[in-house]
């Protein structure tokens, strides 16, 4: 999907995008920008078994402290944290404690905060509720608001949300900034819909005041607009709507511009196969072609959804449940999808049903070529629409 020539990254062979401007690095800072962690989320409609769903949660959390943790090693200047941190409904006091005491931990780091539509700022949030340490910024809902760092030479902007829904022209008063300094800022919000309840932001606009890097949150999906700007997209992937490389993103700002990349970064990946059968092909043939859709070190790492497509003999009954159960072996975790349609004797079809709906639809769609896919799927899908009424 082109989204007004940004870039978006869906290709799993795409390891990392980088826009680069030579120079030398004086004045330079590092930053690392994630967000959409969710922390917390208990994945009910993700069609997971409530173990593998409490693994699930567990290592959104392992991803979490991994960031800080190479945000702490790399000793980068910045870790750009743009909302939806932890979801409100399932987050405990003692959740936030361990959240504030990992933070602790990157204390060479100045780490910025904006709260999103899942982890609001209200009056009673749990960020209120714990002590921060004096190198983790979280900026307060309404107007945007800014922290300078002297000795940097850098102001951050940001703004939180204090309710699951916003649409607060938040640049209405803003002055600018001052193009002396590295001006950042970090929002959660919606750049594609101007009529949007989460915080619509207007792109041109925010190209045209001049920041050195907007860092975005809300959409999930990795996007890299260019080099002065990107929706991080969710380290971890939530569900089957979230396919391909997730990860963070990491850049450096100089005296010559801005370099940011994409950096894989997710424990596992959720990828959607499709595998087109035939008539002729058996319940034993599908199962060794479903075994052999990817590398095994793949299938034991990465939650799989497979659509079955194509024509299956009318005798063969796919229990899809029980496909998924004998497969459990040979993946971490699997979904089907029955897309296929019945391979129906057409003549002896015909000829039972001559003076009925089916029939008629039969000797109509003879009257066509046949040998047009299209047409063929139609014949398929209709037949086995009729048969089923």
């Amino acid at each position: 999907m082109d989204i007004e020539n940004g870039l978006m990254l869906i290709n799993c062979d795409i390891i990392a995008i980088t826009y680069h401007l030579e120079g030398e690095g004086v004045g330079m800072i590092k930053f690392i920008h994630t967000g959409d962690l969710h922390l917390g989320l208990q994945f009910r409609n993700a069609g997971f078994h409530k173990d593998k769903a409490k693994a699930r949660r567990a290592e959104l959390w392992n991803t979490f402290e991994r960031i800080v943790h190479k945000a702490f090693e790399d000793e980068v200047d910045f870790l750009f944290i743009a909302g939806d941190l932890f979801e409100e409904e399932y987050f405990t006091l003692g959740d936030m404690k361990r959240l504030r005491d990992n933070l602790d931990k990157a204390s060479n780091v100045e780490i910025i905060i904006v709260a999103g539509n899942h982890d609001p700022l209200r009056e009673n949030s749990l960020y209120n509720r714990v002590d921060w340490p004096k190198h983790v910024t979280i900026f307060t809902p309404g107007e945007i608001g800014e922290k300078e760092f002297i000795d940097k030479n850098v102001v951050v902007y940001g703004y939180s949300w204090d309710d699951v829904k916003d649409q607060t022209n938040i640049f209405a008063k803003f002055p600018g900034v001052d193009k002396d300094r590295i001006n950042i800022l970090i929002l959660h919000g919606d750049i594609f819909n101007r009529d949007s309840i989460y915080l619509p932001l207007d792109r041109k606009l925010l190209e045209s005041i001049g920041f050195d890097y907007v860092g975005l949150g809300h959409i999930h999906k990795p996007i890299l607009f260019s080099n002065k700007m990107a929706y991080c997209g969710s380290p971890e992937p939530l569900n089957f709507a979230e396919v391909g490389i997730r990860g963070i993103i990491e850049g450096i700002i100089d005296k010559n511009g801005t370099d940011i990349r994409l950096i894989p970064f997710s424990r596992r990946m959720f990828l959607e196969k499709t595998l087109t059968i035939n008539g002729t092909m058996g319940y034993v043939d599908i199962m060794d072609r479903i075994r052999e859709i990817d590398e095994e070190s793949n299938r034991k790492a990465n939650l799989y959804r497979v659509i079955l497509k194509g024509v299956v003999d009318r005798d063969l009954d796919l229990n899809l449940e029980d496909m998924a159960r004998d497969l459990s072996d040979y993946f971490y975790h699997i979904e089907l999808i029955d897309d296929t349609v019945i391979d129906y004797d057409l003549e002896a079809l015909e000829d039972a049903n001559k003076d009925n709906i089916i029939g008629y639809f039969i000797r109509e769609m003879k009257n066509k070529d046949l040998e047009d896919k299209l047409i063929r799927d139609a014949l398929y899908i209709g037949l086995d629409a009729l048969m089923k009424g």
